[in-house]
Formats: structure tokens, C-alpha cells, sequence
């Protein structure tokens, strides 16, 4: 009796751990601190920068000036829980479980190279930049790049008739839910974004098998009491279907066992603008997002061809 009593006890601190670790990735997840910057990673100079986001939220990160300026400027807006640089996906307690390291500097040295300037920031709760819980997968987040915009059409060095931006993941999900609020974007991309209802359930199935629905209300009772919203609330597609005329190019891997390629295909049907999307050939999520960085011509001709002179 006593070994089972033990065994169930057990069970259930396992249960609540998954459950609290998973509530508190969602809330406030853990910051990863500023591990290298572009000088140091890719030889670019740059200047560190800070501005408000929409509602006031102060937001860090870095402006990275073309070659030649005014030029044309891209925003680019990281993952979730990751930062500005990307993930080094070496925290077991603040990492999502099964994440793999990106940097996203080589593709700013592309852009650069290209003769944009570039500027990157900490969506609020990661990195640097302030606190503003709960977490709203972008929803709330689109405050943030609504702030950056506003920053970088003020610089000198930047042409404001064109700014594109780009998000990976979560980010890809700010700028979705942007879309709708600004007329400054003149072209945006986002690798990945997902309905975060569907990611949801299709990572607690990859980790949990047929256990995931033991977790999900658990997790989305305590996510609501921190006062986030319903994730099934959180519809990316709702919103593409608002971004009038803005050219958008989906990015999206083929075998990402948490996103889906439906999901994204279902987004691409709701932008009145989209561009044929790219579906590479991936054996992780993190691929697709890799796959942006190793190979960036193809979002650097979208860049191009929108927002050129």
C-alpha cells in the first residue's frame, strides 16, 4: 500500500510540474540574457536603442545602420522565449522543452549587405526589454513592433515610405497581428506563425502522447487566471484577413510537429495579399527557422522587390 501510495504521489508532483513549468513558459517565461552582440558576431556596427512600445512598455534592442542611408529598414521580431539574437536552447528550466539554437545575426548581416538598415528588439517579457504579463503569443506583443515602427520612421538614416519587418514564431504572429494597425509596413514575412491553440495541442502531443489532454485545461485554467485571454481567442488568420493590401510572404516547414503546415496555408487563404509561400523541406520546427537564416535569398528578393525605390 505503501508503494503505491508513493507511486501516486509521485505521479501527481510530475503532473503539477509539467503543469507550473508550462503555465509559467506561457506567463513570464525566463529571460535569456544578451550573449554576443553584432559586432562581436558578424562585424557589424551598430548602437543600442531604447523606445516605447504603444501602451508605454520600455523595449531595448539594436539599430544596425545600411551601408549607404536613408535606406529601406526591416524590423525583425524574434521567437518565443527566446530574444533578440535568437535561442541558445541551453536552459532546461527556461528553454521550451525540445527547442534547438538559432541566431538570427547572419541573417542581419545579409540584410545589411544588402543596404538595409535593421533594427532588432526584445518583445516585451524576453530579453532586455520590461515586463508586461501575461504573454499573448502576439497579440498584445503587436504593441511593441506599433512602437518600433514609430521609433525607426523618426531616424534619419531611414527611408519611412520603406519599412518591411519580419517575425520567427511568435514574432511571426506580432506581425500578423500588426498588419491591421499600421499603414508603414510596406512588405512583411513571417516564418511560423501558428494559432496558438493549434501549437498547443500539437506540442503536448509530440511530448506527451496520449497524455496531452491531461495537461492542456490545467494549463489554460492558470494561464487565464494571470489574466491572459483564452488561447482559442488568439486566431492569427482572423487578423491576416485585415491587412488590406500589405504583401506578406509565409514561411513554413514541412516537418514541424508543433506548427502545422495547415494552419500557416490557412493564414496564407485569409491574407487578401499574400505571395506564394515558401514550404521548405524540414525535419524540426526549428528547421524552418533555420532555413531563413542558411538560405536568405529568397526573402531578400521579397524585400527587394517591395521595398525598393
Amino acid at each position: 500500500m505503501n508503494i503505491l501510495i508513493w507511486a501516486i504521489a509521485i505521479i501527481l508532483l510530475i503532473y503539477v510540474v509539467v503543469v507550473a513549468s508550462s503555465a509559467r513558459l506561457l506567463i513570464k517565461p525566463k529571460r535569456q540574457q544578451i550573449w554576443t552582440n553584432p559586432r562581436q558576431d558578424v562585424g557589424l556596427d551598430y548602437e543600442d536603442v531604447e523606445f516605447p512600445a504603444q501602451d508605454g512598455v520600455s523595449i531595448k534592442g539594436w539599430f544596425i545602420p545600411a551601408l549607404q542611408t536613408p535606406a529601406a529598414t526591416v524590423i525583425m521580431v524574434h521567437g518565443w522565449p527566446w530574444n533578440r539574437i535568437g535561442t541558445k536552447a541551453n536552459d532546461l528550466l527556461g528553454d521550451l522543452p525540445g527547442s534547438k539554437p538559432i541566431n538570427l545575426l547572419p541573417f542581419t548581416k545579409a540584410l545589411h549587405e544588402r543596404n538595409y538598415n535593421v533594427l532588432m528588439f526584445d518583445l516585451r517579457n524576453h530579453g532586455e526589454s520590461d515586463a508586461k504579463i501575461p504573454l499573448t503569443s502576439g497579440w498584445l506583443e503587436k504593441r511593441d513592433l506599433l512602437g518600433a515602427i514609430n521609433y525607426a520612421k523618426n531616424r534619419v538614416e531611414v527611408d519611412s515610405n520603406r519599412i518591411g519587418t519580419i517575425g520567427f514564431s511568435m514574432g511571426g504572429n506580432t506581425v500578423v497581428f500588426t498588419l491591421p494597425h499600421t499603414t508603414d509596413i510596406k512588405a512583411a514575412v513571417a516564418v511560423q506563425p501558428n494559432t496558438s491553440a493549434v501549437f498547443g495541442q500539437r506540442y503536448r502531443a509530440d511530448k506527451f502522447g496520449p497524455l496531452d489532454k491531461l495537461f492542456g485545461p490545467a494549463v489554460e485554467i492558470l494561464y487565464r487566471l494571470s489574466g491572459g485571454p483564452s488561447t482559442a481567442f488568439i486566431q492569427p488568420a482572423y487578423e491576416a484577413a485585415a491587412a488590406r493590401d500589405i504583401p506578406v510572404l509565409y514561411v513554413q516547414g514541412t516537418g514541424d510537429k508543433w506548427g502545422s503546415v495547415d494552419d500557416v496555408a490557412n493564414m496564407v487563404a485569409s491574407t487578401p495579399n499574400a505571395v506564394e509561400p515558401l514550404y521548405p523541406e524540414t525535419d524540426h520546427r526549428f528547421g524552418g527557422y533555420q532555413y531563413v537564416v542558411d538560405y536568405p535569398d529568397k526573402v531578400l528578393t521579397f524585400f527587394d522587390r517591395y521595398l525598393s525605390k
